[in-house]
């Protein structure tokens, strides 16, 4: 017979509020905005799904003195995209003299083809109300923004900052977070190993996974900027989602957008364990089951169908049952 879809069942976990491709692709030249995008179309074709976000960047992608441009050229690209692809746009920071244009012009023109607005160096709430005031201004009320995390102070009002509706995720900048310390982090605080074991890095991801995860938000981990080492990138992003905490990754070359969404990705294992469980609590109904001698409910079971949902925004093949719950109409059935 046939059974509610685990997606409506399985509500109230707060990790699972919002879900989002696990990486997010930078690039702020046109050249390589383009390249991504095409990019993006092709992995779209090839996994099935759209496995990451490309971000359009103007605080560093614009040239001094040609922001204007920039911000016309990211609307022009993003309104430019294939229909079903997921595209963003980092703006400049909300002190910053070109923000309110950058809003004006990319969200006044693109904000409905956008799935999201990325601000950067977000201090307080009261950053998040001011971007909110422009992106609403500027017609596009519905467009989520995402929020970068740079500095100790930051940091602190990561949990405030994370309660605001309209902040989708949350980002750590690395770089810029140990710059704010005034030499107090060293250099190789900013580098593949030192990252993850610099206490005050190490508390600022903590703090920054844990507002998010209590918000329901998503957390997204800091750039790895040795990206010719793909090993370093893929021990990276695997200590990122397996250690602290964190759904979702940024990639700033194109070689870190596949060790992104592997490191991210269920292993085959955990996905066949998932399929069971969550196929043999559709068939219970959604009561407790006993599986392999432990006993799961619904408690368990979000976290397997998180699992299995992971699985399928990461591009990896699902056996036939699990398939059917994310094909269109698809709720499974008992047997």
């Amino acid at each position: 017979m046939s059974v509610a879809h685990p997606a409506e069942v399985l509500l109230g976990a707060q990790a699972g509020a919002v879900a989002l491709p696990v990486c997010d692709h930078y690039s702020g030249v046109e050249a390589r905005m383009r390249k991504s995008l095409a990019l993006q179309a092709e992995m779209a074709a090839e996994f099935g799904a759209c496995v990451f976000d490309v971000t359009l960047d103007c605080e560093d992608g614009a040239p001094v003195g040609g922001e204007a441009e920039h911000a016309a050229l990211v609307t022009e690209l993003a309104l430019a995209a294939a229909p079903d692809m997921r595209v963003a746009a980092r703006v400049h920071p909300v002190d910053h003299a070109a923000f309110q244009a950058d809003v004006a012009t990319i969200a006044g023109g693109a904000g409905h083809r956008l799935c999201h607005l990325m601000v950067p160096k977000v201090e307080s709430v009261a950053d998040v109300q001011a971007a909110v005031a422009a992106v609403d201004a500027a017609g596009a009320a519905a467009l989520p923004l995402h929020v970068l995390i740079e500095s100790p102070l930051a940091v602190r009002n990561a949990f405030d900052i994370a309660a605001h509706p309209r902040v989708q995720s949350l980002s750590f900048g690395l770089m810029d977070f140990v710059s704010a310390h005034g030499g107090a982090i060293p250099a190789d605080g900013m580098g593949v190993q030192g990252q993850f074991s610099h206490p005050l890095v190490v508390r600022a991801k903590l703090e920054i996974a844990s507002a998010a995860h209590a918000h329901g938000k998503v957390p997204s981990h800091c750039v790895v900027t040795e990206f010719g080492d793909a090993q370093a990138m893929r021990t990276a992003a695997r200590r990122a989602a397996n250690e602290f905490g964190y759904t979702r990754m940024w990639s700033i070359h194109p070689g870190q957008i596949r060790p992104i969404l592997e490191a991210f990705a269920p292993g085959e294992e955990q996905i066949h364990m998932a399929t069971k469980i969550i196929a043999a609590a559709a068939q219970a109904e959604w009561a407790p089951v006993s599986f392999d001698g432990t006993l799961h409910d619904r408690a368990s079971y979000r976290h397997f169908w998180q699992v299995l949902a992971r699985a399928h925004a990461t591009g990896r093949a699902l056996p036939a049952e699990a398939q059917a719950w994310f094909t269109p109409g698809g709720t499974g059935s008992t047997h």
